[in-house]
């Protein structure tokens, strides 16, 4: 899966575009355990409510989307 996901360029929206394939590598190849990935849902443009009901509700939907 890490393969596809480096392969695809999907890219993160923040300002820097980091590729997601990258920053999940970096994460799966962590020394220290447990590992953690955070997932920032921020609903930031008005009258976007779509995510921040789901994700409490769902906590992997992040993952397996």
């Amino acid at each position: 899966m890490l393969e596809e996901l480096k392969l695809s360029n999907l890219r993160g929206r923040g300002g820097a575009g980091f590729t997601t394939g990258l920053k999940w590598e970096a994460c799966a190849q962590a020394a220290s355990t447990p590992r953690y990935v955070v997932c920032n849902a921020d609903e930031g443009e008005p009258g976007t409510f779509k995510d921040a009901c789901c994700s409490p509700r769902t906590p992997t939907w992040c993952s397996t989307a």
